[in-house]
């Protein structure tokens, strides 16, 4: 093939993926661009699909019982609600509640402690977790090949019945990569669409939200990324440090990541262990129960002084932050096979 013809081909592909990803995704207006390269990894529908298909497959667990759904459910912003610490096959309990899935193009690491610096490599940590699914990728491979199914969704995605590791986790990402949360109330209002306004409860909270939780929980998405000591006193079983285990230096000791506050009134229970059940309990932790110690962030150290209508006001502004239309998308939901 001549050199003209190559780099033609080049740029026709390129443009093909840029088409496709600019089908499936669109950064929301005014927010950052997001980190996750999508020329690497573009966007489309059929492989969309096929990750959405083997978010909701419990074969991706040793004894197949249990699916990345399974802690990570769409009505409760992909995260779990009944129990304070995620649960795996056999039963198992872990040591730590499920993070929330959502806007994670905007992901610089993931896990509470960071464990995971890349959203292509994110689902081998669930997936090899003794606890949590207790598999290896090289056998989840060698199940879905025995599957027709998935002989027909790999080649509708990748054009090849040939079904792979990274072709399997690229295919679990474009799936995650969607989960993109931006109609809530709150977006509506900073929209500036018609008829569309805090009530006076909450835009009291939102002033308190901006002075008291912004430098961490910034917007629009609300979290910075960053690994905070928010003052939660150390589990005497669990006994989490939290990103120091990953870093290894005692000044990340306590650090968790910030989490996001999307849609925080469906994701309770609270905290990386899952131990409030309740905003009014968050809030009673930061005005009344901040536990001092040498990594305590900065901006706890004087205290959050709230009183009982700054909570109510609070609570208002944050369930200003719930998607409707998110939670209720049924194209995120469990898909039907044709």
């Amino acid at each position: 093939m001549k050199r003209i013809e190559v780099i033609c081909l080049v740029i026709l592909l390129a443009l093909v993926s840029f088409r496709f990803t600019e089908k499936l995704w669109k950064t929301p207006a005014s927010w950052p661009e997001p980190i996750y390269n999508f020329k690497k990894n573009p966007l489309d529908s059929a492989t969309v699909f096929l990750g959405r298909t083997l978010f909701y497959d419990p074969v991706l667990s040793a004894d197949s019982t249990i699916s990345c759904a399974s802690c990570h459910s769409p009505y409760n912003a992909f995260t779990h609600v009944d129990h304070a610490l995620s649960h795996g096959i056999k039963d198992r309990i872990g040591t730590r509640n499920s993070p929330v899935l959502v806007n994670l193009a905007w992901g610089k690491s993931f896990m509470w402690d960071g464990a995971v610096n890349h959203l292509d490599v994110q689902a081998l940590a669930p997936l090899e977790n003794h606890v949590e699914m207790d598999e290896n990728l090289s056998h989840v491979i060698q199940k879905l090949n025995r599957q027709d199914k998935y002989k027909r969704l790999f080649k509708n995605a990748f054009h090849s019945e040939t079904i792979t590791g990274e072709r399997f986790l690229k295919a679990l990402s474009q799936f995650m990569l969607t989960l993109v949360s931006s109609n809530s109330k709150y977006d509506q209002v900073v929209r500036g669409e018609k008829g569309i306004q805090f009530t006076e409860s909450e835009s009291k909270g939102y002033v308190l939200f901006k002075e008291h939780c912004a430098s961490c929980h910034t917007e629009p998405l609300f979290t910075d990324h960053s690994f905070q000591n928010n003052g939660l006193a150390v589990d005497s079983v669990l006994q989490d440090f939290g990103r120091m285990k990953i870093t290894q230096r005692s000044s990340d000791s306590l650090k968790f990541k910030v989490p996001t506050l999307r849609n925080v009134e469906r994701s309770a229970p609270y905290m990386h262990d899952g131990r409030y059940r309740s905003l009014q309990m968050v809030l009673f932790h930061y005005s009344s129960d901040i536990h001092a110690s040498e990594t305590l962030a900065p901006q706890l150290k004087k205290g959050i002084g709230l009183s009982e209508d700054d909570k109510r006001n609070l609570i208002a502004f944050l369930k200003t932050l719930t998607d409707h239309s998110f939670l209720g998308n049924k194209n995120l939901q469990y898909p039907r096979i044709p």
